[in-house]
């Protein structure tokens, strides 16, 4: 297994450690709902250095960039960042990534999922007819990701960036606790905002700054975070996760994702995406909670009242904000109007539940 820069750490805090896309990663430290309550009440450091990310150079960045991707990656500016995904020949997605715009038309860095890095590097290497300079800096990158309402009030002391007043989807470089180059943004996974810090890991910078970070918080509880606590956040809030939500099988616009698929340029699968928009989808991934009651896992079929498979679960968890079961799927294009009774199959039993708007509430 893999290891990050700080995994001697979470095992020193005796974090419940397991494999994770290759990676010894924490899951949880005092427990899921306490660490969830903690980033959505106040702040809590994710170590997310196993994600993925490529630096894109030179004239013929951009160009690639706009091939390979399904946003329009040319309204970027330097210091902002843009959701996107690889869409595959098929219409389904190779990967989600952000893009970030280092220096307009000439350098951006692509930030991955941990577990498409090499999948993603030979994608974008097989489409890279343009002779883009590349570089793969996932190995020598640290991430963490300080989520909460509070994150950015007690990290401000460490840094020169104003990231008090950081806008959503933008970055700034400066200096983060005395460590010099640290790209600084607000992208969150959580919705409960924040910052992430991205640097690399020489003259012991990984501990300068994770030691920094906790004694700057020490007083005002800021807490570690596990991938648990991350999976029940990004859920909360409808965020899709690669591999369950989303995947080589699921297209865009199925995703609920017409919004990152821009018509406006030429890319992989466009015409596919745009006879899905003239004609409409078959299926579509939509929100529900439970109204029996169960929790609806990965995998499990959704129904109709009648027993007929119309669908099957992508995520679920009982969510410790709301207080209730919820849980995405994909069914059926005319079961998917929120209020549409839906059934979980959960082992023997059909549990009712209902469709209902993302972000969950």
């Amino acid at each position: 297994m893999k290891t990050t820069a700080f995994t001697a750490k979470h095992i020193l805090l005796q974090a419940k450690m397991a494999e994770f896309a290759g990676f010894n990663m924490p899951i949880s430290y005092s427990g899921i709902k306490e660490e969830h309550a903690a980033v959505r009440k106040n702040a809590g450091v994710f170590d997310v250095s196993h994600m993925g990310e490529f630096i894109l150079k030179g004239p013929e960045a951009l160009p690639l960039i706009q091939k390979i991707t399904s946003n329009d990656a040319s309204k970027l500016t330097a210091g902002k960042a843009q959701y996107s995904c690889l869409p595959n020949e098929n219409g389904g997605i190779v990967d989600d990534l952000l893009v970030y715009c280092l220096e307009e038309n000439k350098a951006y860095m692509l930030v991955v999922n941990a577990g498409n890095i090499d999948k993603d590097w030979n994608w974008i290497s097989k489409h890279n007819t343009e002779n883009a300079e590349m570089h793969n800096i996932s190995d020598k990158t640290c991430l963490l990701a300080i989520q909460g309402p509070n994150a950015t009030k007690i990290l401000q002391p460490l840094t020169d960036v104003d990231i008090l007043n950081l806008k959503y989807y933008t970055f700034a470089k400066g200096k983060f606790a005395g460590v010099d180059n640290v790209l600084i943004s607000a992208t969150g996974y959580t919705g409960a905002g924040g910052i992430e810090i991205y640097f690399e890991d020489k003259d012991d910078a990984a501990n300068k700054i994770w030691d920094a970070i906790f004694e700057a918080g020490k007083a005002k509880g800021i807490k570690p975070i596990g991938l648990g606590a991350r999976d029940t956040l990004r859920l909360e809030m409808g965020f899709c996760l690669y591999g369950n939500d989303i995947d080589d099988t699921t297209s865009p616009l199925e995703a609920g994702l017409g919004w990152i698929t821009k018509f406006s340029k030429e890319f992989t699968a466009k015409e596919i995406f745009e006879k899905q928009k003239a004609t409409g989808v078959e299926k579509k991934l939509v929100g529900f909670e439970m109204i029996d009651k169960g929790i609806a896992r990965h995998d499990y079929e959704i129904k109709d009242a009648t027993g007929n498979i119309i669908g099957r679960v992508t995520s679920g968890t009982q969510a410790p904000s709301l207080d209730k079961a919820i849980g995405m799927g994909y069914v059926k294009t005319p079961f998917s109007a929120q209020g549409t009774e839906i059934y979980i199959a959960v082992r023997n039993n059909l549990l009712k539940a209902k469709v209902v708007k993302m972000p969950f509430e």
